[in-house]
């Protein structure tokens, strides 16, 4: 198990001195203790609309958003990522889940050769913090994404500045999705250009920046993504999980991410809730095992296996 004294968490200077000790207990909770984030995604019903939820492969069952919350509410989790009105409808059967409120979302329906992207704000941290108090939720924090590239970042730039700064003075823990996409960006996978892009996230003094695994010909991935970690700085990374993998392969991945390249946690979402229920959970127990109890894939792929 990893662990992390509330001593050695260093609060953002932006926490007003009365949202501290709000901003640490939420740290604390989000990451476990560990320091490190086991995000279980569920935004894609925006994102990638029906696609990754209805269809050959995929379970019945994962058409139902309440598939998500039952997820996560009977796995372990850091912290469930999703929009506010899912929250709405089914947080009053699940009050226990960490929630972590998605502010910006867009459809896939238009294509980059189209227009470049644009995911404009939902809500404002105001909001968020609103909703946290009259719902009694666990609202930890708040998650944004920014195409940097896109014709547009300037706009997504300033939202997630605003909306982290305003963030921290409710005490809430920031997570930001940098996906460089656009007209402008020839390969969203270029190692150089995701250093870059967790660089940005550190200058907008987001607290945890979720960004795709970087690919290269002839170089190994947790190698080249050595670069991320360290142009981020205090900011933490995380990887996005991608497309559904088998467990054991995905898991092999995950550990290379955190104990090559430095990585501080995952984001995943296809990897888990595209499985029966039984399934979803043992992938998510494994993927914390490893994330936050620090266990190694043969270790995980036990949980997985459920032996």
């Amino acid at each position: 198990m990893v662990s992390i004294r509330e001593e050695d968490v260093k609060i953002p200077l932006d926490v007003p001195l009365s949202a501290r000790a709000t901003y640490l207990k939420n740290y604390m909770e989000i990451t476990r203790g560990s320091g490190r984030l086991m995000l279980f995604a569920g935004d894609q019903k925006v994102e990638h609309l029906n696609d990754d939820f209805f269809g050959e492969g995929i379970p019945e069952d994962d058409n139902d958003p309440e598939h998500l919350f039952r997820i996560a509410a009977r796995s372990k989790i850091g912290v469930f990522a999703t929009q506010l009105g899912l929250i709405a409808r089914y947080g009053m059967d699940y009050p226990d889940v960490p929630y972590l409120v998605k502010v910006n979302s867009k459809s896939n329906l238009v294509e980059t050769e189209q227009m470049d992207p644009f995911s404009n704000l939902w809500y404002d941290a105001e909001q968020v913090a609103e909703f946290r108090d009259n719902s009694g939720l666990k609202i930890l924090g708040v998650g944004y994404t920014i195409y940097l590239g896109s014709e547009f970042e300037a706009d997504m730039l300033n939202q997630a500045a605003q909306l982290i700064y305003e963030s921290h003075r409710y005490g809430l823990i920031t997570v930001l999705w940098i996906y460089p996409r656009g007209a402008a960006v020839a390969d969203e996978k270029d190692p150089h250009l995701i250093a870059g892009a967790t660089g940005v996230g550190a200058t907008l003094n987001a607290d945890f920046v979720k960004v795709n695994y970087p690919k290269k010909e002839g170089q190994k991935s947790e190698e080249i993504f050595k670069e991320a970690v360290m142009a981020a700085g205090r900011t933490k990374v995380v990887c996005a999980g991608g497309s559904s993998d088998e467990c054991e392969p995905f898991l092999k991945k995950l550990y290379k991410q955190i104990h090559v390249s430095g990585a501080q946690g995952n984001a995943t979402g296809r990897n888990i809730h595209q499985k029966p229920l039984d399934e979803a959970i043992r992938t998510c127990n494994a993927i914390y095992a490893i994330t936050v109890e620090d266990a190694s894939v043969e270790e995980a792929m036990k949980i997985y296996q459920g032996k």
